[in-house]
C-alpha cells in the first residue's frame, strides 16, 4: 500500500501542467534526436542538461525532461534503422536485421508501427518492474563483480552465434574484427598507445559514431547505388501502415519475454540496451524461428529487440536511483544533472527526495503513452522517406551522417576513417559477412577487457576467480549451452532425416 500511495503522489507531481508539457516536449525532441544517425540518447540528454539547468527548472522537472528525451531516443532510433538500415544508436542494431528487409518488401509502415507498440510494452513492463522490484533488484545487481560481468559479456558473444546460425564462421569473423577495432587507442591500465600507428587522432580509440555510421550508413549507400544501377532491390512502400491483430498476436509472447529479459539486463550497471537486444533477438530466433525467416523480414525479429532495448533503457534507472550507480551512459549524464542540484542518488534518495523519485517514475508511464500516441499516427510521415528519390536521399544521408561524425571531435580525420570503414564494410557485406556481430564486438570489447583485467587484478592473476561465484557459473553454463545445443539439435535433426532413408 505504501508503494501505491507513493506512486499516486508521483502522478500528482508528473501531471502538473508544466511537467506534462515538459514531458511531451522531451518525447518529441527525443524522437527527432533518436532518428538522426550518430546522435543517440547520450548526446540528446547531454545537450539539454545545461539548458534545463540554465532555465532554473526544479530538479524533478529537469529529470522528467531528460528521462523523456532518453526514452524518446530509444523510440526514434528504430526509424532510420528500419527505413534506411542506419541504426540511430547501438540498441537499434538488431532491429535493422529484420526491419530493413521488411521495408524492402514494402512493409516499412508495419515494421514501424509494431516497433512502436513493442517499445511501449517493453517500457511499460520495465516501469512496473521499477515500482515493484527496484530495491530487490538493486541488491541483486550489487552482487555482480568484474568476474560476473566478464561472464555476462562472454554469454553475449555466445548469443552472437544465434544471429547467423547458417554461417557461424562468418559471424565469428565479424565479431573478431569488431573486438580488434575496440583495442585501438590508449590502454587505460598501462597508459600505452595500442595499434594507433603513431597517429594522434587514434589516441582515444575509434569512436562508436564513426564505426556505426561507416559500417551501416556508408556501406548501405554503396549498396543502394549498386542496386540503383542494376534497377533491382529498391525499397518501396505499400499502402498498409499499421500492424493487424494477427501480427499483434504473432509477436505478443516474444514481446513480453523480451521485455522481461531486457529489464533484468538493464538493471545491471553498464550492461545496457545493446546486450539486451542482442540476447533477446538470439533467444527468439532459437525459440520460434522454425521456418528460418529471421533476418529475412520476420516481424518477430523487429518486435523482440525493440521491446528489449526500451525495457533495458528504462531498467537502467534502477541502479541510478537505488545505488547511485549509473545503469547506462545516458543515466551517467543524468547523475551529473542531479549533482548540479546538489542531489546525490542512492538508497537515501527514496526517503529524502520522494517527490523527485516517484515523480520521475510516474512520468515514465506518462511519457510512454505520449510516445505511443505521437509515433503511431506519424508512421505515414516517416515512411515518406521511402518515396524520396535516390538522387536526393543519398546526398541527404551523407550530409546527416557526416555532420554526426564531425560533431564528435570536429576533425576531418573521422570523416576519412568513416569512408574507409564504409568501403571495407561494403566489401565484407558483398561476401555475406554480417555487420551486427562486428558492431557488438566493438561495443562490448572494451567492457569485456576491462572487467577481465579487474577480476585478475583482484585475484592476483588467479583465473579461478572467473568460476567461483554461482552467478558466473550460471552464465558460463548458459554460454556453453548457447554454443553446443544448436549444434546438437542440428546433428539430431540430420540423423532423424537420414534414418528413414536407411530404413
Amino acid at each position: 500500500m505504501d508503494i501505491l500511495q507513493h506512486l499516486m503522489d508521483g502522478f500528482g507531481v508528473a501531471l502538473t501542467p508544466s511537467n506534462l508539457l515538459i514531458a511531451a516536449l522531451g518525447c518529441f525532441i527525443g524522437t527527432i534526436v533518436g532518428l538522426l544517425p550518430g546522435l543517440g540518447p547520450i548526446n540528446g540528454v547531454a545537450i539539454l542538461m545545461p539548458l534545463a539547468f540554465a532555465m532554473k527548472l526544479p530538479p524533478e522537472t529537469s529529470l522528467i525532461l531528460l528521462a523523456a528525451v532518453y526514452i524518446g531516443c530509444e523510440y526514434g532510433g528504430r526509424i532510420s534503422s528500419i527505413l534506411l538500415n542506419v541504426p540511430g544508436d547501438a540498441g537499434a542494431i538488431m532491429t535493422a536485421l529484420d526491419g530493413y528487409p521488411m521495408a524492402r518488401q514494402g512493409l516499412g509502415g508495419v515494421a514501424l508501427s509494431i516497433s512502436a507498440w513493442s517499445s511501449f510494452v517493453g517500457s511499460l513492463i520495465a516501469t512496473l518492474g521499477i515500482v515493484l522490484f527496484a530495491p530487490l533488484l538493486a541488491r541483486w545487481a550489487l552482487s555482480f563483480g568484474p568476474a560476473e560481468y566478464f561472464a555476462l559479456m562472454c554469454f553475449a558473444f555466445a548469443c552472437i552465434a544465434g544471429l547467423m546460425g547458417d554461417a557461424p564462421v562468418k559471424a565469428g569473423l565479424a565479431a573478431i574484427i569488431g573486438l580488434s577495432m575496440s583495442c585501438v587507442g590508449l590502454d587505460s591500465n598501462s597508459g600505452v598507445y595500442r595499434f594507433t600507428g603513431g597517429d594522434v587522432h587514434l589516441s582515444d580509440g575509434i569512436q562508436f559514431v564513426v564505426v556505426v555510421i561507416g559500417v551501416f550508413s556508408i556501406s548501405e549507400l554503396l549498396l543502394m547505388l549498386q542496386q540503383h544501377h542494376s534497377s533491382t532491390g529498391m525499397v518501396t512502400q505499400t499502402g498498409r501502415m499499421m500492424f493487424n491483430m494477427k501480427e499483434l498476436t504473432y509477436t505478443w509472447w516474444g514481446t513480453v519475454r523480451s521485455s522481461v529479459v531486457g529489464f533484468v539486463v538493464g538493471v545491471l550497471p553498464g550492461a545496457g540496451a545493446t546486450i539486451a537486444s542482442a540476447m533477446t533477438y538470439s533467444m527468439e530466433k532459437r525459440l520460434t524461428d522454425t521456418e528460418g525467416t529471421f533476418g529475412k523480414g520476420d516481424i518477430r525479429g523487429v518486435a523482440a529487440p525493440e521491446a528489449a532495448n526500451n525495457s533495458a533503457a528504462t531498467g537502467s534507472f534502477v541502479p541510478m536511483l537505488t545505488l547511485g550507480v549509473p545503469g547506462s551512459g545516458t543515466t551517467a549524464v543524468m547523475v551529473g544533472a542531479l549533482s548540479l542540484y546538489n542531489i546525490t542518488p542512492g538508497p537515501a534518495l527514496f526517503t529524502q527526495q520522494p517527490a523527485l523519485v516517484w515523480g520521475l517514475i510516474a512520468s515514465l508511464f506518462i511519457a510512454n503513452v505520449i510516445l505511443l500516441v505521437l509515433n503511431i499516427p506519424l508512421v505515414g510521415v516517416f515512411t515518406k522517406v521511402l518515396s524520396v528519390p535516390n538522387w536526393l536521399l543519398v546526398p541527404g544521408i551523407v550530409a546527416v551522417s557526416s555532420v554526426g561524425v564531425y560533431a564528435v571531435h570536429a576533425t576531418t580525420f573521422d570523416l576519412v576513417l568513416m569512408t574507409i570503414l564504409g568501403f571495407a564494410a561494403y566489401l565484407l557485406r558483398k561476401q555475406g559477412i554480417p555487420m551486427a556481430p562486428l558492431i557488438l564486438g566493438f561495443v562490448l570489447g572494451d567492457m569485456m577487457e576491462q572487467n577481465l583485467r579487474r577480476a585478475l587484478s583482484i585475484s592476483n592473476g588467479d583465473v579461478r576467480i572467473l568460476l567461483e561465484s554461482p552467478i558466473s557459473m550460471g552464465l558460463w553454463g548458459a554460454a556453453a549451452a548457447m554454443v553446443t545445443v544448436p549444434v546438437a539439435l542440428r546433428m539430431w535433426a540430420r540423423r532423424q532425416r537420414s534414418s528413414p532413408a536407411e530404413g
